[in-house]
């Protein structure tokens, strides 16, 4: 998909459409009202006529509109202009998007860029335009045989801006779109695989691939003998009643205008399928368990995002990879291990795995020194119960992350929510036979969880992300990876990267 920036009047575009808005109650907004006056009330004709509402999602195809060079305009429902606020108008633009693609209208010039958004500006409409286009267009289709084809596909989208100055900032905002898009993308296509592709190894050989592309990413993976040596014996606890061999994959991104800048280090959780091990899941749904490893390809999508970017930072993605199944070597529950931190864990669920293969990633990650270390995992079945499919969790040691974090998800969209990280918990880990058990019973169990992590995480400022209530779909006709949370990881980034700018003026100004 091409998708462009430019400024001009609506009649004046010779393209295969023209998309304009209406407000509810048929009311014009004012590109609709200009090609009304250049067509002699072709427009308010038709709405008085009743054919189109203005309803939000309404959508009416106009052709050979008098006075005007497209072949078509497409009229869209935006609802009142006083509720259009941010989820509104994703939503105007995905009908607009799959209206034109159903339509056969291979190019158009969009004018719902021009909507007045409340408290948004130019620069964010496009953005969000451009991201929700790329969504609304999104097919898994890579391992079928017959692939459905459109025969007039929408190939081309031109935004529109109401003025000329606004032009650079919004072609800045295309790009940042553009480059989010294709990490959600690759976070969505690797989620969306099948466990007998998408391995831990298949997961190593895609980070290798993605260094191949940026000279500023590099990459290592540890494997299972390094791993041992090394002493991660909680990750290493979830691999063993699997063939599949466990990988840690480290990716490198370093590109600070300051060199002694510290790191950000992103840890996604990355069972690649999670079967529950001897705690074994019903077998209802656990297809879906192949998106247990969400947390490591939305740390691959973010690498890319960064990377294409070339965002000035220096970033560090650990993904620790495996699968769990019950075989003749698999954990039991009451194992006890010891970890790469020195704590030794009581498993009392083999389904609570996730936390042990992060808590040793997130204990590898104090090497790094990091400024920041952020996780994110399909970590507990409690934060779908406690916030549904709309907001991560967020649960983290430190204030000024956080309010980072939610700050990045109110402007891409991709909204998180702080839970209470608080020591009161802590007492449900106790274990009469080692450092911690490994879970804390039914009550608040997404912070517990959290809890558990934070014993590996002293030494920083930390972040936890449960996406498992927003990685994936489970709705038959949408079913299917989000590709969250990318959007907010290369926000936080790109304002981290703002910040970094001012701070190295600043220096100057100093001296």
């Amino acid at each position: 998909m091409e998708f462009n920036i430019k400024s001009g009047h609506p009649e004046k575009q010779r393209t295969a459409c023209v998309v304009v808005g209406i407000y509810e109650p048929r009311r014009l907004t004012d590109v609709a009202k200009r090609i009304d006056d250049v067509s002699q009330g072709h427009i308010s004709s038709i709405l008085r006529r009743g054919d189109l509402e203005g309803r939000a999602g309404q959508t009416l195809l106009l052709h050979n509109v008098p006075n005007t060079l497209a072949d078509r305009i497409l009229l869209v429902g935006c609802g009142r202009e006083r509720e259009l606020g941010d989820n509104q108008y994703r939503k105007i633009v995905t009908k607009a998007i799959r209206t034109l693609h159903e339509t056969g209208s291979m190019e158009a010039v969009c004018y719902l860029s021009e909507l007045n958004v409340r408290g948004r500006d130019t620069a964010w409409r496009v953005r969000q335009a451009i991201e929700t286009a790329q969504s609304a267009l999104y097919v898994f289709d890579q391992l079928k045989t017959k692939k459905e084809s459109t025969r007039r596909p929408l190939r081309k989208i031109v935004f529109t801006v109401a003025s000329r100055r606004e032009l650079p900032r919004a072609d800045q905002a295309r790009r940042e779109a553009q480059k989010i898009a294709e990490g959600v993308k690759l976070a969505k296509d690797l989620a969306n695989l099948p466990g007998n592709i998408c391995t831990p190894t298949y997961l190593a050989e895609q980070a290798k691939d993605l260094c191949t592309l940026h000279e500023n990413l590099s990459c290592k993976v540890l494997l299972e003998n390094h791993l041992e040596r090394q002493g991660l014996k909680a990750l290493l606890a979830v691999s063993k009643g699997s063939n599949e061999s466990p990988r840690m994959i480290v990716l490198e991104y370093q590109a600070a205008t300051r060199k002694s800048a510290e790191p950000i280090v992103l840890v996604g959780k990355g069972v690649t399928f999670d079967s529950g091990g001897i705690s074994l899941k019903p077998s209802k749904d656990m297809d879906e368990m192949k998106y247990d490893m969400s947390g490591a390809a939305a740390v691959l999508g973010t690498m890319s995002a960064v990377a294409e970017l070339q965002l000035p930072l220096n970033l560090i993605g650990i993904i620790p990879a495996v699968e769990n199944l019950p075989g003749s070597k698999a954990v039991k529950p009451g194992d006890i291990v010891t970890s790469l931190s020195g704590q030794s864990i009581e498993i009392l669920n083999t389904d609570a795995e996730g936390r042990l293969i992060l808590c040793d990633a997130l204990t590898y990650a104090e090497r790094y020194n990091p400024d920041v270390v952020i996780d994110i995992a399909t970590l507990t079945g409690a934060c779908v119960i406690a916030l549904g499919k709309h907001a991560h969790g967020l649960l983290s040691n430190h204030n000024p992350l956080t309010n980072d974090l939610v700050s990045a998800g109110k402007f891409s969209g991709d909204r998180a929510w702080e839970l209470p990280l608080w020591d009161d918990y802590q007492d449900q880990l106790e274990s009469r036979f080692a450092d911690i058990a490994n879970i804390g019973g039914r009550d608040a169990g997404t912070i517990t969880a959290a809890c558990f992590l934070s014993r590996f995480t002293r030494k920083y400022h930390w972040a936890h992300l449960d996406i498992a209530g927003t990685a994936w779909v489970s709705d038959k006709k949408e079913k299917g990876a989000t590709g969250r949370p990318v959007p907010l990881l290369t926000q936080y980034l790109i304002d981290r990267s703002n910040e970094d700018d001012l701070y190295i003026l600043s220096e100057q100004v100093e001296y």
